[in-house]
Order: structure tokens, then sequence, then C-alpha cells
């Protein structure tokens, strides 16, 4: 038990949170991709361009040297949504130019046509990721009734304090 009497999360809540909040983003491009932005949709998508994994233009990325904001919404084309990044073309100085993202880069997700936005805990700029945290041992459990490890589940750090979340910014009103 972590001081105060209560359990450390050995589970990672915050990161399955977020990554299932990633989730959503990775839904809505792919949807964007297959069959473009319906009605009056369209997404302002801020990450930080240090982070690993971000490509794209040197002279677009110098001048935004920890975040920056791209909004898909009248030019931009080949939008590709992967399972770990997506990878766009927009214009920047009015020259078509690509930009990949990994969503562990995004920091916002926002459509303003219905006021859906999403805020993710993003990596600072070559920051290595947290380690996973290491649970006791269990008591008296037979080695078959233990779950295989998943090296593909996210490995976040435990919180000392509770992570609250209020979800009436999501709710429409």
């Amino acid at each position: 038990m972590a001081a105060g009497g209560k359990s450390r999360d050995l589970i990672g809540y915050d990161g399955l949170q977020q990554e299932a909040m990633r989730g959503v983003v990775r839904s809505a491009l792919k949807r964007a991709a297959a069959k473009g932005l319906p009605g009056d949709h369209h997404f302002f998508i801020t990450f930080r361009t240090g982070a690993p994994g971000v490509t794209g233009p040197r002279e677009v990325l110098e001048q935004h040297p920890e975040e920056m904001m791209i909004a898909l919404q009248h030019q931009f084309w080949d939008l590709a949504p992967g399972e770990t990044f997506f990878s766009v073309t927009l214009r920047f100085g009015g020259l078509p130019k690509s930009i990949s993202v990994p969503y562990s880069a995004i920091t916002q997700f926002w459509d303003p046509s219905v006021d859906f936005r999403l805020r993710f805990n993003a990596p600072e700029p070559g920051a290595a990721p947290a380690p996973a945290p290491q649970p006791a041992a269990p008591a008296a459990r037979p080695p078959a009734a233990r779950a295989p490890a998943d090296a593909s589940a996210p490995q976040e750090a435990a919180a000392e304090t509770p992570k609250i979340v209020s979800l009436d910014q999501f709710r429409k009103k």
C-alpha cells in the first residue's frame, strides 16, 4: 500500500484511458480517410513536434519546436491512419508536404463542429517511456493461474494519487 492507506495503481488505469481515447482519434481518422469528412466535421490536431516518430518538413517542424496544430478540413490529401501513427499531406507555405504523427505525440484532438475535444498526456520531447510498475509477487498462487505477460500492453508508472476524470465535457447538452 502507498502512503495514506491507498493502494498503488498497478494496472495503469491512466495509461489505459489514454490508449482508449487515442483509439477514438484513430477511428475518426480512419472514417475520414475512407469516406471523407461528413457535414461540417473537421479536425484540429495538436501534437509535440519533438516527440519520437514525428516526421515532416524540417523547416516546418523547426518553426514549431514544441507543439504544432494542424487542421484537417478542406485541403488535405493522402490521409493514412495506421495503428500507431497517421500521415497526411497538407499545404505548408502553399506547397503540399507530408507529415507523420504517432498517436502518442498528440496532445489534443478537437472537432469544433460538434465541440468534441480530447486532451492527452504526451511524453516530453526526448523523454524515455516510463518503466512498468513492478507488482508484488503473488502469494500462494499456482503458476498456472498467472496471466501471461503482454508485451504490447501500455507501460505506465503507477500514480500515488487518484486520477479523477470528468466526462461532463463530452456529453451533449
